[in-house]
């Protein structure tokens, strides 16, 4: 009974944490990906831009690898909250 109320707790507290902390990585890939399309957009009707070479990796590009890792990270911790309280019905 205490092994579940254990497991029970410990895999709430990852689940919410996994979630919370997950929320603002996603969101701010989406903001850079709306303004990366923006900014694509705008090359199209104004004309060539300063657009970096083919290959060539933009600060952007980092930004968004930063912010894709983090969001794994944080949505594994998520999924391992998930899997303890799952675990915690279980062993019962």
């Amino acid at each position: 009974m205490l092994l579940n109320l254990v497991l029970w707790l410990g895999g709430l507290a990852l689940l919410v944490v996994g979630v919370l902390r997950l929320r603002a990585p996603l969101a701010r890939l989406r903001e850079l990906q709306a303004t990366q399309a923006n900014l694509a957009r705008y090359d199209e009707w104004r004309g060539n831009r300063l657009r970096p070479e083919p290959g060539e990796r933009t600060g952007a590009d980092e930004m968004a690898d930063l912010l894709r890792r983090q969001s794994l990270v944080w949505g594994g911790v998520a999924v391992a909250g998930i899997v303890l309280l799952i675990a915690g019905f279980v062993v019962r």
